[in-house]
């Protein structure tokens, strides 16, 4: 056997043992917290500056970060930068996403929107802040206890009380099946619904995505759509020759949340279809930023290894 073969092969150990890494639950998500960062940032800019805005997102972020942010603004741009560096275009995608799936959400209650479904919530603010949504519309928040918890801690100090229109479900995607903890608590597969998976599917395995988009397909009414974001398969095994690429997966590791599950690139259609939706859409890189990064944002970078899929259940 080559050096080169020998080499080969302790890679290949190597990035077995990384991808097993078992993610810690046991207290709130980190990620969560650093997307709510994110939407914050881009929320403080100007009206005609911010791709997407959320009022509420600073509640989720510990007070001490923001703090040593409104005293040390330069030495917390520099941290911003370096991030940047270290994964360039990521923050500008994770931008877009919201963006993108606020306007199907809006889109979707236009168009008569019964449920709404979001999955692994974290601190998704969008049942508080997208109109209409309080008004016809059922919203089930789904998402693991100790993440869930913390919020609900966060929306009674916002609003002094749980909303009616919201209904928290607790669930451990990697223990629990989503069909029966939904049921329990009032889900009605018979009316047009909408799933929402923003950060969802790459952090969970893949049987449980699997279990996941099979009780989608077959357990909600005609009509109903999902979408989700998700990483090329490369990213998730380590095989990709990109270096954000490799960036991102061990960053991820070292937070505790390593992704788990991807799609390999160009079959996203073939993928979904075998679920049975139709109309999929993948959206890449290209088409987000053509769709929000103009004018004065014409400029920003976005991150290819990104996409967004959006389909229909038949």
């Amino acid at each position: 056997m080559s050096l080169n073969d020998i080499m080969s092969v302790l890679v290949k150990v190597m990035l077995m043992k990384e991808t097993h890494v078992k993610p810690n639950r046991e207290a709130p998500s980190k990620m969560a917290e650093g997307i709510a960062m994110q939407r914050f940032r881009e929320s403080s800019k100007s009206e005609d500056d911010r791709i997407c805005y959320d009022p509420y997102a600073i509640h989720f972020i510990n007070p001490e970060i923001v703090e040593f942010g409104i005293k040390h603004p330069e030495e917390a741009e520099a941290r911003v930068e370096a991030m940047e560096n270290q994964l360039p275009g990521l923050s500008s995608s994770i931008i877009a996403r919201v963006r993108y799936f606020d306007d199907i959400v809006t889109e979707s209650i236009g168009e008569g929107l019964e449920q709404l479904v979001i999955l692994g919530a974290g601190y998704d603010t969008r049942a508080y802040r997208i109109e209409g949504l309080d008004e016809n519309v059922k919203v089930f928040e789904v998402d693991h206890p100790n993440t869930q918890n913390f919020k609900k801690e966060k929306i009674i100090e916002i609003f002094r009380s749980l909303p009616d229109h919201v209904t928290y479900v607790p669930i451990d995607f990697e223990t629990q099946k989503l069909g029966p903890v939904l049921f329990e608590n009032g889900y009605n597969k018979s009316v047009k619904t909408l799933f929402i998976m923003e950060g969802l599917i790459m952090y969970i395995p893949p049987e449980a995505v699997n279990e996941t988009l099979n009780f989608i397909a077959n357990s909600s009414g005609k009509g109903s759509q999902i979408i989700f974001d998700y990483y090329p398969e490369s990213v998730v095994d380590g095989t990709t020759a990109r270096a954000v690429g490799q960036n991102i997966r061990k960053f991820l590791i070292q937070l505790g949340e390593p992704l788990q599950f991807g799609i390999k690139e160009g079959t996203s259609e073939k993928f979904l279809s075998s679920y049975g939706f139709s109309k999929i859409q993948t959206v890449t890189s290209a088409n987000y930023k053509k769709a929000y990064f103009e004018g004065k944002n014409k400029n920003r970078e976005v991150c290819d290894l990104l996409y967004f899929a959006h389909a229909v259940v038949e």
